[in-house]
């Protein structure tokens, strides 16, 4: 049996369909206004009152125009170094759990944090995730680039955002949303991990 090779949207929407949907809603977002902005972003008491779309919706939301262009540029860069290490489902999935992780947090560990926007929390999990399936290759560079990520992850909790990252976003940088997300995505990039060694062994054994 011969299989076609997918039609040029399916292939399209299957390598760019994430980080298309984040750059439209977030660019769609940003246009609507103060309002949208208000009713979208994350904030515990409306969360705890029922609103729950705030936990996903809020990653979308943007302090300001300068701070949209430079979560998008991070997107950019991360779907040009990693947008093969995974399926398309999987990047969905890390998106998810990234965006639970960051909101989850913040509920359970960050009481105080009355609201948050942004999409950074959410880039850093997309990052490790596309990162720690990366290392099967073995490549000295990825792991000085864990090396990095990790540390600079350490730096943010031993002494806040990094210098300039305050003024480049256009207001203050809630870091924990950098650790939340970090942490959900090499969750979901670990398990993979687990389960394609699981399986080979499994093929192995047989």
């Amino acid at each position: 049996m011969i299989h076609s090779a997918p039609a040029a949207p399916s292939r399209w929407l299957r390598d760019y369909g994430l980080p298309a949907f984040l750059t439209l809603a977030s660019l769609l977002i940003a246009l609507l206004g103060d309002d949208t902005a208000a009713a979208l972003r994350y904030e515990r008491a409306p969360i705890l009152a029922g609103e729950v779309w705030r936990l996903f919706t809020g990653h979308l939301v943007h302090l300001s125009w300068s701070h949209l262009w430079l979560n998008l540029g991070g997107l950019a860069l991360i779907w040009f170094l990693f947008r093969r290490q995974l399926g398309a489902g999987m990047w969905w999935l890390v998106l998810l759990v990234s965006s639970l992780a960051v909101s989850s947090g913040f509920l359970l560990f960050d009481p105080a944090l009355e609201w948050y926007v942004g999409l950074s929390g959410v880039l850093h999990g997309l990052f490790m995730a596309g990162l720690i399936v990366g290392l099967r290759t073995g490549a000295w560079s990825d792991w000085l680039l864990l090396s990095a990520v990790v540390a600079k992850l350490i730096w943010e909790q031993l002494y806040g955002a990094l210098p300039g990252s305050t003024e480049a976003a256009g207001g203050n940088v809630i870091v924990d949303a950098h650790l939340y997300g970090a942490i959900g995505g090499a969750a979901v990039a670990l398990a993979l991990r687990l389960y394609r060694r699981g399986k080979y062994g499994e093929r192995v054994n047989n």
